[in-house]
């Protein structure tokens, strides 16, 4: 099977379809795209002008959640769990993973300091939701086996390097297994390869140009 992953620099549904992809083992590529001058053969491929895409044997599937699925049942080592409960209940879980990605955009474009201080506070609380859901055991979601899980909250974490480069500490503070989980899935090979060599500077550069309260911190901001 021949698949290409069309790809955005910064997106961190992309992350989670090359880590899935990854964890599987076998060969692909990568085509990176700009959304900002997206291409007609992307948006051809790309209905909502989005990435991910993944075109698997000249078919094009968008959605992460959707590729990240297609992957787990096409490729083998299987990251879902087998039974049809605990597999339902990690799609809920992947489904919170991206609602914080929500509220972390809301973090990094709050206007002022009050309205950075609520959205601290919302993740502050999701991510004490978070440790009542890890087996204790670790250091993954669901214990000794990765899972796409996983996969949805390792380009989460990502973020909180940027946070913390500036001074925005203590999130995890409360909640030690999220913060021994962000730990091992930032050594994680597939975690790694999943972005470019410079993509720690380019979130940076993102971030401090929202025009927002974190951006005036890191200096980019007026």
């Amino acid at each position: 099977m021949e698949l290409t992953l069309v790809s955005h620099a910064l997106c961190p549904y992309v992350q989670r379809a090359a880590i899935v992809l990854a964890e599987k083992g076998g060969p692909f590529s990568r085509r990176w795209v700009d959304l900002d001058a997206k291409p007609d053969w992307f948006l051809a491929l790309s209905p909502l002008g989005k990435t991910p895409v993944l075109v698997a044997d000249g078919e094009a599937i968008f959605e992460s959640a959707v590729i990240c699925e297609y992957v787990d049942e096409v490729l083998a080592p299987r990251l879902h769990p087998a039974e049809p409960l605990q597999r339902a209940r990690h799609r809920a879980w992947m489904e919170f993973g991206s609602s914080l990605l929500s509220t972390i955009w809301a973090f990094y474009t709050a206007a002022d300091a009050a309205a950075l201080d609520k959205q601290r506070e919302v993740l502050e609380v999701r991510f004490a939701q978070l440790e009542q859901a890890l087996d204790p055991r670790g250091p993954w979601f669901a214990g000794t086996a990765f899972s796409i899980v996983d996969a949805v909250f390792a380009p989460v974490f990502r973020y909180f390097d940027a946070f913390e480069a500036v001074g925005e500490r203590g999130f995890f503070d409360r909640t030690p297994r999220v913060r021994a989980w962000r730990d091992a899935l930032a050594a994680r090979a597939s975690v790694h390869a999943a972005v470019m060599p410079d993509y720690p500077e380019r979130l940076r550069a993102f971030l401090g140009s929202r025009g927002s309260e974190l951006s005036r911190r890191m200096g980019g901001g007026a």
